[in-house]
């Protein structure tokens, strides 16, 4: 497993693929951030995401907590290999450590967009990903 954590190493974007109701995928590259480091010889480093609570893929989730992931470029283009995961929502401490980090790897865009969004009242959802 863990050599398909690797492929994460080094990236900007991931490709999050969630499910409809009717087993049809939809894709849509996010940031995310690695809850450590991520080596081949780690197999419980977990990916965080987040966005907007309404959001199409925060509602697959709530249906389906099966997703896909890869690597990708800024435009969605896959750089590496698929692999499944299990998403569920990060809470309270873990969606706070979770937007430190984020907020480390995507200085100042993540900052600002998260001050932005607290100014005018929004809310996000950390989505944490397990490779299974």
């Amino acid at each position: 497993m863990a050599h398909r954590l690797a492929q994460f190493a080094g990236k900007k974007y991931l490709n999050l693929e969630t499910f409809r109701k009717n087993g049809a995928g939809v894709r849509t590259p996010v940031w995310f951030a690695a809850s450590g480091p991520i080596t081949p010889d780690r197999e419980d480093t977990v990916l965080y995401v987040y966005t907007l609570p309404n959001t199409g893929k925060v509602k697959r989730i709530r249906n389906n907590a099966r997703v896909r992931i890869s690597p990708c470029d800024y435009g969605g283009h896959v750089l590496g290999e698929w692999v499944e995961a299990e998403a569920r929502f990060a809470e309270g401490g873990e969606a706070e450590r979770a937007h430190r980090l984020l907020g480390k790897k995507y200085w100042p865009w993540k900052t600002i967009s998260r001050l932005v969004g607290r100014l005018v009242g929004r809310k996000y959802a950390v989505i944490a990903l397990q490779l299974v």
